[in-house]
This record gives C-alpha cells, sequence and structure tokens, in this order.
C-alpha cells in the first residue's frame, strides 16, 4: 500500500470529480461559446461552477474566471498590477517606487514581478518582505514600506512549511497605500476561510489540483475595481477575461470537488485533521530522535508538517521513505530535483544544517483515520531501520560487514572508507568537512575504529577535515598527514585480505596509497592523476610496478565530478576510463523482463542497505544481489574480470544512480553494462523466484 503524504505538491482526483469530468467529455463536449444546445448546456455546467466557487471562496462580487492553475493566475494578477503602475507613471500620477513579495513566497511570484517589471520597462526594485523565524512577515517593515509600495505579493499559507499568514496583520500594515495586493490561496483552497472581500485583497489566484481536482484547471479572483489586464485575449470567452476555450472536463471536475465541500459529509473536519497532524508529530518523534519542526509556534495549516533530523541528511530520508512507499517531498514540488538547501527555511534564519536536511510531510483532506494509522505504522518501520543500521544517533544491536572500499562524495570531492570488519577497524582517506558527520554515523554504525586518516595531498581543507574526523570520532590509532607512512612489513594494516602501502615516487607534498592482494595493486589512491583516454606515461609507475602496479590496477580519483569512479591502468602505463560506449545503457522492461526469464545476466540492486530493509515485500528483483552505489568499487574488479559480453544490470529507485554504475563500468571495459531504465518506480514485471545474495 503507498503512503501518499505529498499532498501540498499535488492530490489525488477525486473519484466523483473524475465521474463529472468524464460526463462532461461525453455528454457535455459543447462549446460554452455556442448558441445552440450543446453550447448551452456547456455554459450552465461553467456557470454552474463558478456559482460553487464564489459561495466556497466568499466571493459573491468581482470577477471570478477560470484559468490553467495559480502560475496563469500569479502571471495574470502581476501582469494587471504592473501595467497599472506604469498607466499612473505616464499619466504623472504618484508612481510606485518598489514592488514587494514575501521572502517565503513560492518562486512562481518573485520571478512574475521580474519578467513583467522588465518588459512592461518598469525597472522598480523588486524588494523581498522579511519573515522572522516562524516565516511570518515582518509587518513592521512592511507598514514603513507600504507608502512607496506599488504591489505586495503574500501567500496565504506557505507550501513548504504550512505556516498561516497574518493576512489581518497584513492588511492593516496596508492600510491608507495605494498599493495592489495579490494573495496565493494555493494552499488555503479548502483549509482556510480567506475573506476575500472584507480584507480588500485585489488578486487571489488557485489551483485544483491542490484540492483534488486534475491538473490544469484553476481559478482566479479579481476584486470590483481593481485594474485588470488579460493575460490571454482571443475569442472574448469568459466574458473577455481570459481568452481562450474552456476546459470543459476540469471546470466539471473542479465543480464537483467544491459540491463536495459544501455538503460537508466527506472531508474531515478541521479538529480531525489537526488530530492526525498531531499522531503523525508524534510517530516522528518516536521514530527520529533529534528531530525539530521548522515552523516554530507559528499558526500552520493541520495538514502540513515540515522537520530535520540533526545528523541526517534530506537525500537518505526521502529515499529511505520511498523505499518504503511513503511518499514526501523535500520542499517545493517545482525544486525537488535541485539538490539545495531551501529557500524558505533560509529566509527564516534556521540553521544551515535545517535548511539542508528539511523533508516536508503533507496528507489531505480526504485521509482519514485508517490511513494515518497506516502511515505512522510505516514511519516507525522506517525509524527502525534507521536505527538498525546505525544512521541516527543511537547505537546499532548489530554490526554490518562493511565492504573494502566505500566511497562518500560531497560534490565532486571524493573521500574513501577503507574497511575491515574482522579487525573492526578503518582507514579514511582524503576526508571532507562536510562528510565528516556522515563519516562517523557509518563508523558508528558498523561498530569501527578509525585507525588513521590519510591525505593524498597537504591541503589545508583536506588537513582541517582530518583533525575534525580524529575529534568527532575521540580516537585514531595512528598518525595523518602525507609524511605517515608504515616502515616495517609488520605495521602494514591488512584490510579484509589487502595490504595497505605507501607509493613512492610522487612529486613532494603528494602522497599515494595501494591496496594490494596477491602481489597486485588491485586500488591506488594518489589523488587527482592524469586520467584521460589519451596515453599519458607516469613516471611514478616505474616504481609502483615493483610493488604489484599491473593492467588494470583501479586509480581512484580525489576529485569526480564526471561520475567516472576509477580509471584503470593500461598496458603501456596509462591511465585510461573511456574504454567502453557508456552512451545507451539503459535497458528497457522488456528487455529486461526477457533477460530474467531466461536467467540471464548479473542483477545489482545498488541502493543502499536501509533502503532495502524497508522495501515492501515483492517490489524488488528476487535475483538481484546487493552492492550499494556506495560500496560500488569494492565490486568492480570481479566484474571486469569476467567475460566482457555477460550481461550486468543494475537498477535502483528510479534509474539514476543505476546508470551511474553502469557508465562507469562500461568506461572500465565492460562492454555489457546496463541500466534498469526508469528503475524500481517504472518496474512491473513479477519477481523470480530466487533469494537475494549480498556481495557487498
Amino acid at each position: 500500500m503507498e503512503i501518499y503524504l505529498d499532498a501540498n505538491a499535488t492530490t489525488p482526483v477525486l473519484p466523483a470529480a473524475q465521474q463529472a469530468a468524464l460526463a462532461a467529455m461525453a455528454d457535455g463536449f459543447g462549446n460554452p461559446s455556442s448558441i445552440h444546445g450543446s453550447g448551452l448546456k456547456a455554459r450552465f455546467l461553467v456557470d454552474q461552477v463558478r456559482a460553487s466557487a464564489r459561495r466556497v471562496l466568499g466571493a459573491p462580487t468581482g470577477q471570478l474566471f477560470f484559468t490553467s492553475g495559480a502560475t496563469e493566475g500569479i502571471h495574470t494578477s502581476v501582469l494587471s498590477a504592473l501595467s497599472e503602475l506604469r498607466r499612473r507613471r505616464d499619466a504623472g500620477e504618484c508612481a510606485a517606487q518598489a514592488l514587494l513579495y514575501g521572502a517565503t513566497e513560492h518562486k512562481a511570484v518573485p520571478q512574475a514581478l521580474h519578467h513583467w517589471n522588465a518588459l512592461l520597462g518598469l525597472d522598480l526594485p523588486v524588494l523581498a518582505i522579511p519573515v522572522d523565524g516562524n516565516g511570518r512577515h515582518d509587518l513592521a517593515w512592511l507598514r514603513a514600506q507600504a507608502p512607496k509600495a506599488g504591489l505586495v505579493c503574500t501567500m496565504a499559507a506557505n507550501n513548504e512549511t504550512g505556516v498561516i499568514s497574518d493576512l489581518d496583520g497584513i492588511a492593516d500594515a496596508l492600510r491608507g497605500s495605494a498599493a495592489l495586493w495579490l494573495v496565493d490561496g494555493v494552499q488555503a483552497l479548502g483549509k482556510l476561510s480567506l475573506q476575500l472581500i472584507e480584507r480588500r485583497i485585489d488578486y487571489a489566484p488557485f489551483s485544483g489540483h491542490k484540492f483534488y481536482a486534475p491538473k490544469g484547471i484553476g481559478l482566479l479572483y479579481v476584486r470590483a475595481g481593481a485594474p485588470f489586464t488579460p493575460l490571454l485575449t482571443g475569442g472574448g470567452q469568459e466574458a473577455g477575461w481570459r481568452g481562450g476555450t474552456e476546459n470543459i472536463a476540469g471546470i466539471a471536475a473542479l465543480g464537483a470537488v467544491l459540491n463536495a465541500w459544501e455538503a460537508g459529509d466527506l472531508f474531515q473536519p478541521p479538529a480531525a485533521l489537526a488530530a492526525h497532524r498531531a499522531q503523525l508529530v508524534q510517530a516522528l518523534r518516536e521514530s527520529f530522535p533529534g528531530l525539530v519542526l521548522n515552523c516554530g509556534d507559528a499558526p500552520c495549516l493541520p495538514t502540513t508538517l515540515n522537520f530535520a533530523v540533526r545528523g541526517v541528511g534530506s537525500r537518505l530520508l526521502l529515499d529511505l521513505f520511498d523505499a518504503a512507499e511513503v511518499r514526501v517531498s523535500g520542499g517545493s514540488a517545482c525544486s525537488a530535483a535541485k539538490a539545495e538547501p531551501s529557500y524558505v527555511l533560509q529566509a527564516m534564519g534556521l540553521p544551515e544544517w535545517q535548511t539542508q536536511a528539511a523533508v516536508r510531510l503533507s496528507f489531505g483532506a480526504l485521509d482519514g483515520p485508517e490511513f494515518i494509522a497506516a502511515a505512522c505504522a510505516r514511519l516507525r518501520r522506517c525509524g527502525q531501520v534507521l536505527r538498525a543500521r546505525g544512521l541516527s544517533s543511537e547505537s546499532p544491536a548489530q554490526a554490518y560487514a562493511p565492504p573494502l572500499v566505500t566511497r562518500m562524495q560531497h560534490g565532486s570531492a571524493c573521500c574513501y572508507l577503507l574497511a575491515d570488519g574482522d579487525s573492526g577497524e578503518c582507514i579514511v582517506v582524503d576526508p571532507v568537512a562536510e562528510l565528516v558527520e556522515p563519516i562517523t554515523r557509518w563508523l558508528h554504525g558498523r561498530h569501527l575504529a578509525l585507525r588513521a586518516v590519510l591525505c593524498t595531498e597537504e591541503a589545508p581543507t583536506i588537513d582541517a577535515a582530518a583533525w575534525r574526523l580524529r575529534e568527532a570520532t575521540g580516537r585514531c590509532r595512528a598518525g595523518t598527514g602525507p609524511a605517515h607512512a608504515w616502515s616495517a612489513d609488520a605495521d602494514r594494516p591488512v584490510l579484509a585480505g589487502h595490504e595497505l602501502i605507501v607509493l613512492p615516487g610522487l612529486p613532494r607534498g603528494r602522497q599515494a596509497w595501494g591496496l594490494r592482494q596477491d602481489a597486485k595493486l588491485r586500488y591506488v589512491l594518489a589523488g587527482d592523476l592524469p586520467q584521460s583516454a589519451a596515453p599519458t606515461r607516469m613516471p611514478w609507475l616505474d616504481h609502483w610496478a615493483a610493488l604489484g602496479a599491473v593492467s588494470g590496477t583501479l586509480l581512484l580519483p580525489r576529485t569526480d565530478g564526471a561520475g567516472l569512479f576509477a580509471a584503470r591502468l593500461g598496458a603501456a602505463g596509462s591511465a585510461s576510463t573511456c574504454m567502453g560506449d557508456d552512451t545507451a545503457v539503459m535497458l528497457d522492461g522488456a528487455a529486461a523482463t526477457a533477460l530474467l526469464a531466461q536467467g540471464a545476466g548479473l542483477w545489482m540492486d545498488v541502493r543502499e542497505a536501509h533502503e532495502r530493509d524497508v522495501q515492501v515485500p515483492g517490489r524488488g528483483i528476487a535475483a538481484s544481489r546487493s552492492v550499494p552505489l556506495s560500496g560500488l568499487l569494492s565490486a568492480l574488479p570481479q566484474w571486469l574480470e569476467q567475460e566482457v559480453h555477460t550481461p550486468v544490470v543494475f537498477y535502483c529507485r528510479s534509474g539514476n544512480r543505476s546508470a551511474q554504475a553502469a557508465r562507469a563500468l562500461r568506461r572500465l571495459g565492460h562492454a555489457s553494462a546496463w541500466s534498469l531504465a526508469g528503475g524500481l518506480a517504472l518496474w512491473s514485471a513479477p519477481a523470480v523466484d530466487c533469494s537475494p545474495e549480498s556481495v557487498a
């Protein structure tokens, strides 16, 4: 069962709305502008839904017309307001001196302001209204700026935090100002009473898909007497307010939702929603020690929770939740694909770790007690797995065997953890300051002691990270830096059967280490050596050859912005990464199903262990083995020694990480490395009856 907790991004379509849309397409398909019977029926439907919307929004007067959604409504409002400001300026009337918007507004608002401000040639300063630590507008600042403002844009409730704006306070701050006022009502629809008439709101856009209607249908309210310029002109539809044939199916669906809301017997009442929120907060606090809510003490929508867990990044939590089929987001859905801190939380002045670790959980007014109970149970399961895997502040009861080489990455900077589960020791190479906390947690979760911190270059940032790591772990049994070496064979660490040795020959200030097994160097860590396809002879290779460097030895880079993972020493002693075609690694579902049916290929799950632990039974590919992407380097040698035409198929949640793994293997010379297109999110083939096997 999927637990959908991302209602602020979009909601499912109400069944009655689906039926209304289908009925409109089948029987009410007429054009409302036509004067024959079919057209009149369509016009009647549009008018009925508009009347319902007026009642729900409390807007008996003013214009209320249908749009494609909130973005269109915002642009129409901004165009209308700024056109009026230009008219006033050209007429010699008191000209506006600034355009104001809330610092936590949806990005559609400031982008619309900048766009039309430039296009209309106003070139007015666009200023962000500061917010306090709870995310509410600084009313004293707004009151001081109001006399010179031309347009003020605020939202009724924030889409990321759920914080409800003090609209009465804003209205009071704007009293006596000639500024026009736009209120983004998207998250308020069905949750708050906006009192559009009483508060003198000039423009209020709404979007149907945030409240159980389909995507592509919205509303825009324009106060009677407020200036208006249509964004779209055409055949005079919507009394000339918005050109283009009306979306009859979308309007009918929205009407069904509004009718259900007016009936009052389908959606959960406010008290029930508040109780559901309290249940979810309790489950989250029990599941994730160190959890904080990012809305402070401000009044919030009962359906929205924004939180962060200290020491646990949002990417880890999002992957964990998604593997458990709990759908949440890291913030605004429009920005979810970008791995950036939340600008909303930054504007609130929250600490950096909170802005980078934020997760948004939002449910809908249709979600009943059974759904909330199931959601709480799933969240608790996620918390159990996080603790069991040592990814929270609590010590796990069980130590999990680590791979020989684990790579962590921040930006393009790579850090390597060389571990031996039998001895319980780990050596860290080239730590990065931003990774000190994840490394510490990784060691803690595997019951590993830090034996040494090594650096391939004399760099202040690396040295500082090394000392921070030593302090964070509280224990380090050997030195740090390029000067460190093991002079006697007996002192050399042995990690999972691999001897760690110092490699000579590099220029002063540089250091290299090698992992050697059976007299062959399997891995070399030497910072950023040449890694081009061109045969660049490296003079120190003569020294390394005597210590076991061979064709195929893997070079692990300190920086890897291109996602190469490793280079191989060529037969002529050159570094090579482009030995295979990595341009087309995607394997579609039909081809993957055929391979599975034949029992062919090696199937590799590159998700992290905690994702597999919370996976809903039957969702994975049973014939696969587990090799997390972070431990990919440990498995590369055995794959490269196999027949290059033996298919190796990687998969993950979405196909992103598996594509990285497939391309890395292709570049190293394996001609038949593949990634399951779309990952498990699109996978629908039946699982093969075969027990999974772990190799990392």
